[in-house]
């Protein structure tokens, strides 16, 4: 059984082969109203990266096999933006996706405005309305770039028309039945404590402490204090004043479930740490202060980045547009299409083993994999991966698109894709095209990460004087040329380099080196005899008799 498919649906579910199945079959059992509501949600502290389009992309493919069932779907996600910015990121995302250093924008409109909401806080790359919303617009565009038709949605858009106005109202209102419950999983929650976070009308930043409540009038009374965040302190300005329902913020543990009640949430996919902190609490608050019926869940592990943590904070982090510099979206679809519940690392260096597991499972999907599970889950997943399921799409090896890399020249990255047998006469132009797109993005591994192969082909001669070259290197050379021309494949000519530089008393190194200033004017590179087995044989010849 295929690594990727040993657990084709999530445990304790009911068997299916794809997982999406099992979480609709949950969600209908329910029989919900239509639409039916699928939610994820983060809150803009950062980086919007990789991470967190987990929500995103885990929806969708429950989202897509209700649709294809007949039933109608919209698929939300909040920005939880009247969060307050509690301390500065190391990093953030330009409007195009790359990652910036603080060093990089107006790092002092972050730093000025810590404890205030993220949507009162300035865009440091000034372009959209606040630091929400430049968030928000990335993740809309990472959803756009992958085909997800999402709808983005503020919750303090929420709180200031009024949506969750009357939940508010409700908790206030039965603030002892929230008392009770939320003491269970929090500790410091006394008879003075009131689940509402008013904004300062003075300094603009959130404050924890409610002196009094009104319910006629929908307002409290506050004093703005300190926000104390791990052994820092957010000062507060010690501003007494009153604030509406309207004006401030549940606490995450009441406005999670708040959520769903105000957008009529049937399903969420979230993260183990919700798992075990919040969502205990927010179906405890869900039956027994609001009334209502949490969603179904979905729990999913987190992955990892090169065999380290996401963290925004340490740096570890990837974003959908830099992943797409790498990837077909489609590959990147496939790596969140697997089974939710097993960790994953996602290891930049090794791409060609994740590019060989997409390859194999698309074959699969056609029949070409003699693998039963694979070929099962393919069949059902495979559809949703794909923009269009097209049989005769020409998929070439990682690393052998990262070798037509290291040529400019379109022609000639064709007549090294046909001596490979990947191109005939008969393949269609468009076929061809779509093939080469995975060559720019494999040239794009190479030089991000500086590996084998990260070089170039000279597509002229190298301004080397040749006529200097031992006589019996370039006697060397011109047999191997001979040997190449009668052709011999990759291997064989990786083999005939070291039986050519013996028979002519050459030192190997030496021998490899001048090859290597033929073709890539540098001392070393990758496998050459092998690489030049894939190359076109006239251009090999003609260079290696120092001709062109």
């Amino acid at each position: 059984m295929s690594d990727e498919t040993a657990d084709a649906e999530p445990a304790g579910e009911s068997k299916r082969d794809f997982w999406a199945e099992a979480v609709a079959d949950e969600i209908e059992a329910r029989e919900p109203d239509e639409p039916i509501v699928i939610k994820g949600g983060v809150s803009p502290s950062g980086v919007a990266h990789l991470g967190n389009f987990n929500e995103i992309i885990r929806g969708y493919f429950v989202a897509e096999v209700l649709r294809e069932r007949g039933h109608e779907v919209r698929q939300v996600f909040t920005s939880d933006d009247r969060d307050p910015l509690r301390k500065l990121p190391r990093k953030l995302a330009d409007v195009d996706g790359e990652i910036v250093g603080l060093g990089d924008v107006d790092a002092g409109a972050l730093g000025r405005n810590l404890g205030k909401p993220y949507t009162d806080i300035p865009d440091p790359f000034g372009e959209s309305d606040s630091y929400a919303a430049h968030f928000a617009a990335l993740l809309k565009a990472d959803a756009d770039r992958l085909g997800v038709p999402v709808e983005m949605v503020s919750n303090t858009d929420l709180y200031e028309d009024g949506t969750f106005e009357d939940v508010v109202a409700h908790v206030l209102e039965h603030a002892d039945e929230a008392r009770d419950v939320l003491s269970e999983y929090q500790s410091k929650v006394d008879e003075d404590y009131v689940p509402f976070n008013p904004i300062c009308a003075e300094c603009g930043k959130i404050t924890e402490t409610v002196t009094s409540v009104d319910l006629d009038s929908r307002t409290v009374e506050y004093v703005c204090t300190d926000m104390t965040v791990g052994d820092e302190t957010i000062e507060g300005c010690g501003h007494e004043g009153t604030a509406t329902f309207r004006e401030g913020k549940l606490p995450w543990r009441f406005e999670w479930p708040a959520q769903w009640q105000v957008l009529g949430v049937d399903f969420e996919p979230f993260g183990k740490d919700h798992a075990e902190g919040s969502w205990p609490s927010g179906q405890d608050i869900a039956r027994n202060v609001l009334g209502i019926e949490p969603p179904v869940p979905m729990v999913y592990e987190w992955f990892t980045l090169n065999g380290e943590a996401l963290s925004s904070s340490q740096g570890n982090i990837v974003t959908v547009a830099e992943m797409l510099d790498l990837l077909e979206p489609e590959v990147l679809r496939y790596f969140f299409v697997l089974n939710p519940r097993k960790a994953r690392d996602l290891d930049i260096s090794r791409l060609d083993q994740l590019v060989d597991d997409f390859d194999r499972f698309e074959r699969a999907y056609f029949g070409d994999v003699d693998d039963e599970t694979l070929s099962a889950f393919a069949e059902r997943a495979y559809p949703f991966v794909v923009d269009e399921v097209r049989e005769d799409r020409i998929r070439l090896p990682y690393t052998f698109a990262a070798v037509l890399g290291m040529t400019d020249d379109r022609d000639l990255r064709i007549e090294m894709a046909r001596n490979e047998g990947y191109v005939d006469d008969d393949t269609p132009e468009w076929a061809i095209e779509e093939a080469l797109e995975r060559v720019d993005r494999a040239r794009a591994w190479a030089e991000r990460l500086d590996n084998e192969y990260n070089y170039r082909i000279q597509e002229e001669l190298p301004d080397v004087d040749f006529s200097e070259v031992d006589g019996d290197v370039a006697a060397a050379l011109s047999d191997l040329a001979d040997f190449v021309e009668a052709g011999h494949d990759g291997e064989e000519i990786q083999g005939e380099m070291y039986e050519t530089a013996r028979r002519h008393d050459v030192d190997v190194g030496d021998f490899f080196e001048a090859g290597y200033r033929l073709f890539f004017d540098q001392p070393q590179g990758p496998r050459l005899g092998e690489f030049l087995g894939e190359l076109d044989t006239e251009f090999v010849v003609t260079r290696l008799r120092r001709e062109g």
